[in-house]
């Protein structure tokens, strides 16, 4: 069996430095305020701290790592130059798909071991959730192993709640839709028996309704490998709660992947396809292996709190910056094993 580590990480405002030259008048203008005062320095210092979690993550770095609020393909390729230094085994590449609807101009995309994953670059695609105010976009791509297997993997990054949890429901039900649909298309082209892997920051918990009904994801893995429909198992539900230890070496147990106001939320999920779990796609999930990846280092010694986060400068760098903080975000990850028999 080969196995493969697939992870995802909001790694929260990955923005180019202020003034960077290729950013869109209108979106420079936005984020003038967020910006002012974000330094090459400050953002090297950034990528620092993201590549030292990342590179932990499943003991020796991801196989395929699914990441959210990007800005551009510069940032995501210094990103994943960085993690090349510090794993030389490793040839990470990207898969970006640039979203320049989004308001804040951040974007979803991957970045990947071309070890071993091979990419088709004419099935890369953005799939955009529309709201009244922008989007949020699906980002899609087919890897391939060298076995000649394809998996398909989809990074999220669903509307956010801001203006309230109840009032921006709406969005969210309908990103779910717009998944649900797409991972229906890629069973009627690819057939029944494709790899799917749907991960992100859904921005709602596995019991919300744009999760259960819209995206039609479920805990019951029964359901899911009896369905003939395009059903999804929702891995979150095994990490709802995970005994950790912080970033001052104590143990504690956290509930979430995220913390906002003391309060804990699973926003960052894993979604797999029926193939998935029976192995009729040449791959399987092994049990038992998805997780948060709480790496001690970015674990807060609060019980109030999750991740300790980095920040953006705002104006004011040693105010609203922690130079030894990461993301407002863990990230998750699960271990996925191929059959070596040839296809």
């Amino acid at each position: 069996m080969t196995q493969y580590v697939l992870a995802f990480w909001n790694v929260e405002n990955l923005f180019a430095p202020e003034g960077y030259p290729a950013r869109e008048p209108w979106i420079a203008e936005r984020l003038k305020n967020d910006l002012k005062g974000w330094t090459e320095d400050l953002f090297k210092t950034k990528v620092k701290q993201l590549g030292s979690i990342i590179s932990q993550i499943g003991g020796a770095g991801p196989d395929l790592l699914g990441v959210c609020e990007v800005e551009n393909r510069f940032v995501l390729e210094t990103l994943a130059d960085h993690l090349n230094d510090l794993l030389p085994a490793r040839a990470y590449r990207v898969v970006h798909a640039d979203s320049s609807k989004d308001q804040r101009g951040i974007d979803t995309a991957f970045i990947y071991d071309s070890k071993k994953l091979l990419i088709n670059e004419n099935e890369i695609f953005s799939h955009f959730v529309m709201r009244r105010t922008g989007t949020r976009d699906i980002t899609q791509c087919t890897f391939i192993t060298k076995g000649g297997r394809q998996l398909i993997a989809l990074s999220n990054h669903w509307p956010s709640r801001s203006g309230g949890a109840v009032e921006s429901a709406g969005f969210r039900m309908t990103a779910g839709e717009t998944l649900g649909y797409w991972h229906q298309r890629i069973r009627e082209e690819k057939g029944n028996d494709i790899a799917v892997i749907a991960f992100g920051d859904f921005n709602d918990d596995p019991s919300d309704a744009s999760l259960r009904y819209h995206a039609n994801s479920t805990r019951e893995r029964d359901d899911v490998e009896n369905s003939q429909s395009a059903m999804f198992y929702n891995l979150a539900w095994n990490y709802l709660r995970q005994p950790v230890v912080d970033s001052v070496g104590s143990a504690r147990t956290i509930y979430g992947t995220l913390y906002f106001n003391g309060d804990a939320n699973i926003f960052d999920q894993i979604l797999v396809s029926r193939s998935l779990l029976t192995g009729s796609s040449g791959f399987k999930v092994r049990e038992e292996t998805a997780k948060v990846e709480a790496i001690a280092a970015m674990v807060s010694h609060s019980k109030n709190e999750g991740p300790i986060r980095f920040g953006l400068s705002k104006g004011d760098a040693v105010k609203n910056v922690n130079l030894g903080g990461f993301s407002d975000h863990f990230p998750v990850s699960v271990v996925v094993e191929e059959d070596d028999a040839i296809v």
